[in-house]
């Protein structure tokens, strides 16, 4: 059967001052009413909550389960510590196995925009049909790129599948091109986004683990005779810690024969940084992105302007494309071009002794 994984143990910190670590950008609402993992778990609720599983850590597990009050409480997975997707995708794994030991993964992160909905039904139940006529398989959604992106990894097809409208062999995959580069690929025809979502067998995914992270493998194995056991979580702490930490793309995906991609019919947005409200809110006739109760510009463009509180009068003069962030506890105000460098600011925040506000 198809169980739902969600991938919800990111920091988001380019989101920071509203992303903590407690309460990181898929915890948040930032394109709707609903948080981001909320509208995750809500476009695959055809699955249903008993084959809905998350994948988060310690910190962030208690306000998942509020958030997913529907979900068992025994469907958030807790990592003992941050592993990246392989050990994430390979836990998950052995968590489906056993119940289901024909379980199939539909593999999401937690912090996209995707619509709609029915649209992302049907290219799930098509990439469930990919896996079920050949399930040594493993299928990926490709974004069809509208720009030169030079922040997505790619994935160029290779010849049709027959039988599945969009399908295609992957001939291979690319890291984060330069825009010259990207450019090309979009001149092609034949690239696509990757956008981190999978549907594949849970048996198949482990046994490409086995073959190409064999450490990896055997610590998963460990654990699967003590799942359901009082003595799981301990197993997991000893365990988890010592795998590799690699993602399912370096791990598996980039080395396996039996790979496609399916071409996305869907509405896709990775919402990485305060750039994409502009993609998600749009603009004012001033080209200011504006989401707050109360915003007051003179001769201000192209700024994104959020307020968390719903209550602060924010007013501006003379700004032209500045990123302006209120919240109850710290406010942020940085250059749009300069926006990678909020990681930064966070270590100079630490190093000031105010780890409290991260």
């Amino acid at each position: 059967m198809l169980h739902a994984v969600v991938m919800a143990g990111g920091s988001g910190t380019r989101f920071w001052p509203q992303s903590r670590k407690r309460t990181p950008k898929q915890l948040l609402k930032l394109a709707g009413e609903r948080t981001m993992i909320q509208d995750t778990v809500g476009r695959s609720d055809w699955i249903g909550p008993e084959r809905t599983w998350v994948v988060t850590n310690a910190i962030q597990a208690d306000a998942t389960r509020e958030q997913l009050p529907a979900l068992p409480a025994g469907n958030v997975l807790v990592e003992p510590c941050a592993r990246n997707t392989a050990p994430c995708v390979g836990l998950a794994a052995v968590r489906l196995l056993h119940d289901d030991p024909d379980a199939t993964m539909l593999v999401m992160p937690a912090d996209h925009v995707i619509g709609p909905p029915e649209k992302f039904r049907a290219a799930v139940e098509a990439a469930e049909k990919l896996v079920a006529e050949a399930p040594e398989r493993f299928v990926l959604f490709g974004v069809k790129p509208t720009f030169p992106s030079t922040g997505f990894g790619y994935i160029e097809r290779a010849g049709a599948i027959t039988g599945v409208p969009g399908a295609y062999d992957v001939a291979g995959f690319r890291e984060k091109p330069d825009a010259a580069t990207a450019e090309k690929y979009i001149a092609t025809g034949k690239f696509y986004w990757n956008c981190g979502i999978f549907v594949w067998r849970a048996d198949a995914i482990l046994s490409a683990l086995e073959r190409y992270e064999p450490d990896m493998h055997a610590r998963l194995r460990s654990l699967a005779g003590h799942v359901g056991r009082d003595d799981f979580d301990a197993k997991l702490a000893a365990a988890f810690p010592e795998m590799n930490s690699i993602s399912i793309d370096y791990a598996v995906l980039e080395r396996a024969g039996s790979v496609a991609v399916l071409e996305a019919p869907f509405d896709w947005d990775d919402v990485g940084s305060w750039h994409s409200l502009t993609r998600l809110l749009g603009t004012d006739g001033d080209g200011n992105t504006v989401d707050a109760a109360e915003f007051v510009g003179l001769d201000t463009t192209g700024c994104i302007v959020r307020d968390t509180t719903g209550r602060q009068l924010i007013a501006t003069i003379g700004c032209d494309d500045l990123i302006i962030v209120h919240t109850e506890d710290a406010t942020l105000v940085a250059k749009k071009g300069d926006e990678n460098a909020i990681k930064k600011l966070i270590n100079k925040i630490r190093e000031a002794g105010h780890e409290g506000l991260l």
